[in-house]
């Protein structure tokens, strides 16, 4: 964990976002990471901030398993318990999938399994915002469009839950595969505006910027190099730079992070930041898989399809 701020410093980010735990497993530490202490001394040294808990893969709220959902609902609820001792601002969840049993029957095993999830965790201050990241939609995935997403923030909002306990997450590839094609700026701002319609852009604290190698619609979550996917140089620079974003903390889901593509990922974000060309990738980039890719756990048929 200490090493992680350290890369994350030596690459130049301002944020982080990590795993409390193994993501592929129900099983959780019984006690703390002893490195804890520091972990966050180090990243307050550096002014690393904020940090993010990406929820385990498994967690599906959505789904009509009750032992499944009785499990997410644990799993979320341990997150969240979790993430004062990691510093976490946020804990960021896929909205998950119904399973067939529809749209309205999974919004409502959301917003419960969240209000339980919340209720479990207690009441300290400190503990994270919930961050709902949206879908590509594959695999009856809720969450793809912005009106199933203002159904669940609807939900949530039917049971008394402040809407300062949950924020949402822009997923820029899973955004792609739902058909937003974020390669056109017109596209960009009417998604953004009827977010801010219909839910509240101040809601929207997280962005995963990621380029996509799927096809646009396509339903698939195939994460790319920034600005060397589907999505584009143009694209990406649009939501790099768009106003209504300039709240959000942007967060790296781009492949090779274990080989070294992370610094050169974020250099690329920064280029298109500042308006400059983009360098050439290194000869062989765009046959590395997605990290998320490597990370996921092998699928039973009951796990949500992100």
């Amino acid at each position: 964990m200490v090493r992680a701020v350290e890369r994350g410093h030596e690459i130049g980010a301002d944020a982080l976002q990590v795993f409390s735990d193994n993501p592929a497993t129900w099983h959780r530490r019984t006690a703390p990471p002893s490195e804890l202490p520091a972990f966050r001394e180090r990243l307050a040294a550096h002014g690393i901030g904020p940090v993010a808990i990406h929820a385990a893969y498994l967690v599906n709220l959505a789904g009509p398993d009750s032992n499944f959902w009785e499990l997410s609902i644990q799993l979320l609820a341990d997150e969240l318990r979790n993430g004062p001792a990691f510093g976490a601002t946020y804990v960021n969840v896929h909205t998950g999938s119904h399973r067939g049993a529809g749209v309205d029957a999974g919004t409502w095993r959301i917003a419960d399994g969240i209000e339980r999830s919340l209720a479990a965790a207690g009441d300290d201050p400190a503990t994270p915002l919930v961050v709902l990241e949206n879908s590509a939609g594959g695999g009856f995935g809720l969450g793809a469009t912005i009106e199933e997403l203002a159904g669940i923030a609807e939900a949530i909002a039917a049971r008394g839950i402040d809407e300062s306990r949950v924020g949402f997450c822009l997923d820029a590839a899973h955004a792609w595969g739902a058909g937003y094609d974020l390669s056109n700026p017109g596209v960009t701002d009417r998604l953004l505006e009827d977010f801010d319609r219909e839910i509240g852009i101040h809601r929207l604290v997280l962005v995963h910027l990621n380029d996509s190698r799927s096809e646009l619609g396509s339903r698939t979550d195939r994460h790319e190099h920034v600005a060397a996917g589907r999505i584009g140089e143009a694209g990406m620079a649009y939501l790099v730079c768009h106003p209504m974003l300039a709240h959000a903390t942007y967060i790296l889901e781009t492949p090779g992070m274990d080989e070294g593509y992370d610094a050169i990922n974020l250099q690329r974000v920064r280029d298109l930041a500042a308006g400059r060309p983009l360098a050439p990738l290194p000869p062989g980039a765009l046959d590395v898989r997605s990290s998320r890719s490597r990370s996921a756990p092998p699928r039973t048929g009951d796990e949500p399809v992100a």
